[in-house]
């Protein structure tokens, strides 16, 4: 027997719905460290080799991870980021 139910409402209510937590702020600092990080990006061949930088086992990538991570506690503690 296979039975589906249609539910239909927003992310923030269907993440409140399941119990996730509210990632919108963590999100935010990692929207805006990409924007920054992407600004120099002009050619296919420079967002090829970002890209390539920020693959998961990559040294830069690595870095701009710890950087995401420290930047979301930093903000959750309610501390300003540094620049």
């Amino acid at each position: 027997m296979k039975i589906n139910i249609e539910i239909e409402c927003t992310p923030e209510e269907a993440r409140s719905f399941m119990g996730l937590p509210d990632v919108s702020a963590a999100n935010s600092v990692y929207v805006d460290n990409i924007t920054k990080a992407m600004q120099g990006v002009s050619n296919p061949d420079q967002l090829q080799q970002y890209a390539q930088a920020l693959a998961p086992m990559g040294q830069v990538g690595l870095k701009i991870f710890q950087s995401f991570v420290e930047s979301g506690m930093k903000a959750a503690s309610g501390a300003k980021p540094s620049e």
